[in-house]
């Protein structure tokens, strides 16, 4: 049985709930230190996951609320696919396919930032074409350096189905240009070692699977965006990113789990993705 529309179902549920728990919750610190939320949307030309193509020629849609309370942080995102790829059918649909839920807690420590947290990742399928997908969920830890560049180190682990080690390090720095509008440049280097042969192996140079398990540098990610404080509460981000494989053993894996339609050989492996959001703070 396919689950797209109950994913799409339980996203809407749970957006909506948390929406009305916010309205709700906020007078109740009146008093108070009050707890921050944000209300996001994003329209991007495509949707790229640790350098995995999750969408091809259409634009996704991606709605997410954030709210923290004195270092704890309730995140709820979701992926609207407006036109999901089909390789057998012109006459694409739009699908929900994706809601995550991450629960998070950080605490500065001097010249450090500790924290840690977890994710669920309601899955459904890409397309009509492609198999029913398990649900994920992930623990994680991360530390950052309170200085120049503010270098992290996040660490996942996979828990669920897709058994995994993620490790990510991220470096940024904004340029404030005026009042209103600022420059924010980021990198980003992945690392994949998996534990699990049939979820996620190695490929070979044609990219087919083999029974190794993939362990080596993952994917890359330069970006620019350009956030614009319209008024104190609302921001317009414009955003750029260039997302490409760090290893041979990369880009080989990435081409073989891209989206099917054409040889594995003959798919993207390296990205750009752009687009807009537009966030409301509370």
């Amino acid at each position: 049985m396919k689950r797209s529309g109950y994913s799409r179902k339980v996203g809407v549920l749970v957006i909506l709930t948390l929406a009305a728990l916010a309205i709700q919750v906020v007078p109740l610190w009146a008093q108070e230190e009050k707890p921050t939320g944000d209300l996001t949307a994003a329209v991007l030309n495509q949707y790229i996951w640790r350098g995995y193509e999750m969408s091809r020629s259409s634009v996704v849609i991606q709605p997410s609320m954030t709210i923290g309370y004195k270092g704890f942080t309730a995140n709820l995102w979701g992926n609207l696919d407006t036109k999901a790829y089909s390789s057998t059918s012109a006459s694409y649909s739009g699908t929900w396919n994706e809601t995550d839920l991450t629960l998070s807690y950080s605490k500065a420590l001097g010249l450090f930032t500790v924290g840690g947290g977890y994710i669920y990742y309601s899955l459904a399928s890409l397309n009509k074409d492609a198999a029913d997908r398990n649900d994920s969920q992930e623990l994680f830890a991360s530390v950052s350096l309170n200085t120049l560049l503010s270098p992290t180190l996040t660490v996942y682990k996979e828990i669920d189905h897709y058994r995994n080690w993620y490790f990510l390090l991220g470096i940024y720095h904004v340029v404030e240009l005026n009042k209103m509008l600022s420059l924010k440049l980021a990198a980003s280097a992945g690392y994949l070692m998996s534990t699990d042969a049939e979820t996620y192996p190695k490929f070979n140079s044609s990219a087919a699977a083999t029974t190794d398990k993939f362990n080596n540098f993952h994917e890359g990610t330069l970006s620019a965006s350009l956030p614009i404080k319209v008024s104190d509460r609302i921001t317009i981000t414009p955003t750029l990113s260039y997302i490409f494989p760090l290893t041979n053993d990369a880009r080989d894996e990435i081409k073989g789990l891209g989206l099917k339609g054409t040889l594995p050989s003959e798919r993207d492996s390296s990205f750009v993705v752009g687009g807009l959001s537009l966030s409301f703070s509370f």
